[in-house]
């Protein structure tokens, strides 16, 4: 059992908690993730390490309220325990080399890019940093990304705050401007990834990106976060979850992260009815 030794909002629909694991607090480094499950007969969650404290032994996740899985880790509050929780697993982002970048991130994706920034930035590197929100009341991390970022620009899809726009006009701005990236690293949805890769070929700058599809054992096992890089077959658990943004099938993984979204649904309402029916009981 995993204590929740604190539960913070960030908005709405976003949440982070912090979990006593000591063992993985020393460990984990910026990409890699965890697998928990809220009860012993609960589906299996991964979930990316934004922050550690060796010190303390905490671990902090932020999840989005997506489906029934996470609704049912977000049942829990400070004082609870989650039952498994597992890790580091995944390889750690490569940031060695990098004297100059730009990170993007894209909604809940922040929670992601916001560590790989962190280190960065602990590293010396310069790091300019690009995230974006559909509106004003979803923008997460904004603090804490405007400490370790040397430029920040907050986009907004709709204008609402920050710059009106994508993260792509952002980053090309800044291009244009005449920085010179050793590598742009993005994490968010598949659609945002896609076309910054996209953007970042067009002017020969390494790109790496966060793939998160569907996993269940988090050993390569089970084929469910299976990708195509280069033509070749990987599996997101093991041999990333970092990969080559130029050599990733978007098309692919786009149209295998649409599979299940029945199933999301049907779970998101069934875990609705359940937590309806205990605050009326």
């Amino acid at each position: 059992m995993y204590d929740i030794v604190k539960k913070t909002p960030l908005n709405d629909t976003v949440v982070r908690m912090d979990v006593l694991a000591p063992l993985i607090a020393k460990k984990a480094k910026a990409g890699q993730f965890v697998i928990l499950r809220t009860n012993d007969n609960s589906t299996r969650l991964p979930l990316t390490v934004a922050q550690t404290d060796p010190e303390k032994g905490t671990v902090s996740i932020i999840f989005q309220l997506v489906g029934g899985g996470t609704m049912e880790l977000n049942s829990l509050e400070e004082g609870d325990c989650i039952h498994d929780f597992v890790g580091p697993l995944g390889k750690p982002t490569e940031l060695e080399g990098i004297k100059k970048a730009c990170v993007v991130g894209g909604g809940v994706g922040c929670a992601i890019a916001w560590p790989v920034a962190r280190a960065l930035h602990a590293q010396g590197s310069t790091v300019h940093s690009v995230v974006g929100f559909r509106e004003k009341g979803l923008v997460i991390l904004e603090d804490e990304f405007r400490a370790i970022s040397d430029e920040l620009r907050i986009m907004t899809d709709d204008g609402s705050y920050g710059q009106k726009g994508l993260v792509t006009s952002a980053l090309e701005e800044l291009i244009k401007e005449g920085n010179q990236y050793d590598a742009v690293i993005a994490i968010g949805p598949l659609v945002m990834m896609k076309f910054v890769s996209q953007l970042t070929k067009k002017y020969g700058i390494k790109t790496v990106v966060s793939m998160n599809p569907v996993m269940v054992d988090g050993t390569g096992m089970c084929g469910g976060c299976r990708l195509t890089v280069d033509g070749k077959m990987q599996f997101a658990c093991v041999d990333g979850p970092d990969f080559d943004g130029h050599l990733v099938d978007f098309d692919e993984a786009i149209s295998r992260s649409q599979m299940y979204k029945k199933q999301e649904v049907h779970a998101r309402e069934e875990a609705c009815n359940l937590f309806t029916r205990e605050v009326q009981a």
